[in-house]
């Protein structure tokens, strides 16, 4: 799914170079998402990575449109995608690896969520004003 994503991504960027706008990051990001949703067949709600990177989208599409830097809206996308990841606890599995353990997972965080969320944050792009 990873790699799916990250190959929308970088398709929907392209050979752009320099000349990449947030917009189109924001773009990418969502491409990602898409293409994860596709495969997988998942949902907003299922308990899956695309948990924290919905919300994670939706937050950085929302900070660029509120003007904010790309770091800026990146790290505050960051945040929302972790508090997104944590609230997983409360969700029950309904497709992907989890699914089995159904009622056992209740109380813990989707792992997938959790770790695309740590990615999410370390990967903060740098402002090269």
């Amino acid at each position: 799914m990873w790699g799916e994503a990250l190959k929308a991504a970088g398709e929907t960027l392209g050979d752009q170079g320099a000349s990449i706008q947030p917009a189109d990051v924001v773009a990418a990001v969502r491409a990602g998402a898409d293409r994860m949703q596709e495969l997988g067949k998942a949902k907003l709600g299922d308990k899956t990575m695309l948990d924290a990177l919905l919300p994670f989208a939706d937050a950085l599409a929302g900070g660029i449109e509120q003007g904010l830097t790309l770091p800026d809206a990146w790290a505050q996308a960051a945040q929302v995608a972790t508090e997104a990841a944590q609230a997983t606890a409360n969700l029950r599995p309904m497709v992907g690896r989890a699914r089995p353990l159904a009622e056992r997972s209740l109380g813990t965080p989707d792992p997938g969520a959790i770790s695309l969320a740590m990615c999410a944050t370390v990967a903060l792009p740098h402002n090269h004003e």
